[in-house]
């Protein structure tokens, strides 16, 4: 089993740390999301180990998982927090991070984003348009504020990674183009409230080749030199993130040390500091989500299914980017089958796996979907009237809920009837 090492099996029967998941499925219900604390330490350490040569700072990327004590144990670790809404910043900020170890991004800040970001004294609020920057300039100065800025570049490097989370290439909506950037420059002369104190890029996530990293780097410290031509005082180069994890034992991610090696050299004469913004690194390979089998049903061609208690509504991903899961049975079986792992919801689309080889186990048992730290929980909906489910954080042979599984009240509660 690849990163997943705080998910081993303990004798028959599939744990997390010291806390067999079939006990945690008794206790809490399923779908369950199951979150490993060491997990979490160790992605963190060997990341801060790869870079430890670097003057840096590591914001965790919220979006792949705001759950507070998520947050919260990154935190405690020395990790500061990239939020994209005001609603991340509020997440980060009531998990303890301090105001000044938060950067702010987003394409689409609005305006009352801006302000509670510069009332909290976030680090870096990032701008991405010629437009966004004028925003901010506004409403600093209705504040009495000045504003810390970065400006996001897009570097135009196209990564080979899935379309939908390619960001660095000039088809997509993120960051200013570089024939921009002339204007740019020239503009902050005219906003009095702005100190251009960063320079940003994010090239996409799943980046297993170095060299999109470097061609991309590089183009952005050409930018930092003509910055520093012009009489800005660049302090941070935030390269954002992107690095690979594993999700398919047959496609091993590229070490992040590979990335170090590569980065290191071009990074650190700039004087900058560097800020990373890992975020599926950190927590993908963290946490699985348990479901228990429903039925079991055959075809008339012979194909075979598992309908499981979780869906598309708790793992989008293998329906929005046909991701793979690796999905174990959490009791031993000596034999397999082959199937198709699909929710109960009603679309064509809602499946946790096609045609995987998978043990065969009966109907009540228990699954657990592998990887499912990052672009999980977060992403859940209630599509089909359905809840959204608890999450614990298991510590050795400790184990806590985190978030309680929606009810039914919860369903309708904002509506007005």
């Amino acid at each position: 089993m690849f990163d997943t090492i705080q998910f081993q099996y303990s004798g028959e029967t599939l744990a997390c740390e010291k806390v067999k998941l079939d006990e945690l499925a008794a206790t809490y219900g399923t779908p369950l999301y199951v979150t490993s604390t060491q997990s979490l330490v160790d992605s963190y350490q060997s990341f801060e180990r790869a870079f430890a040569d670097l003057p840096h700072f590591t914001c965790y990327s919220v979006k792949a998982n705001f759950n507070l004590n998520v947050i919260s144990t990154l935190a405690g670790l020395g990790s500061g927090c990239d939020v994209n809404s005001g609603g991340e910043l509020y997440r980060a900020l009531k998990a303890g991070v301090k105001p000044e170890k938060i950067v702010f991004a987003g394409v689409g800040k609005k305006p009352e984003e801006i302000a509670y970001a510069l009332e909290s004294g976030v680090l870096l609020l990032k701008a991405e348009s010629v437009s966004e920057l004028r925003a901010i300039d506004r409403i600093a100065g209705e504040l009495g504020k000045n504003a810390s800025v970065a400006i996001r570049i897009n570097p135009n490097v196209t990564a080979e990674t899935h379309p939908y989370i390619t960001t660095g290439d000039s088809k997509e909506k993120f960051g200013i183009d570089e024939a921009e950037l002339a204007e740019v420059f020239d503009l902050f002369g005219t906003l009095k409230n702005l100190s251009l104190r960063g320079l940003d890029m994010h090239i996409g996530s799943q980046i297993f080749d170095t060299g999109y990293y470097v061609e991309a780097t590089l183009k952005l410290l050409d930018i930092f030199n003509s910055a520093k031509d012009l009489g800005f005082g660049i302090e941070f180069l935030d390269i954002g993130g992107g690095f690979p994890v594993t999700y398919d034992p047959k496609k091993p991610a590229t070490p992040i040390g590979h990335f170090a090696e590569k980065l290191i050299p071009i990074l650190a004469p700039t004087g900058a500091r560097i800020i990373f913004e890992p975020g599926r690194f950190l927590v993908a390979n963290a946490s699985v989500l348990l479901t228990r089998i429903l039925y079991r049903k055959r075809n008339h061609t012979g194909k075979e299914f598992f309908v499981v208690d979780a869906a598309m509504t708790e793992l989008i991903r293998p329906a929005l980017y046909h991701s793979h899961h690796e999905i174990l049975s959490v009791k031993r079986h000596d034999t397999t089958i082959v199937a198709d792992v699909v929710g109960p919801v009603c679309e064509s689309s809602d499946f946790l796996a096609r045609h995987r080889e998978i043990d065969a186990a009966g109907e009540g048992e228990l699954l657990a979907v592998l990887s499912a730290g990052a672009y999980g929980a977060v992403m859940s909906s209630n599509y089909n009237g359905r809840l959204r489910p608890a999450e614990v954080l298991v510590s050795g042979s400790e184990a806590k809920l985190v978030r309680r599984r929606d009810t039914y009240e919860q369903l309708v509660q904002n509506e007005v009837f």
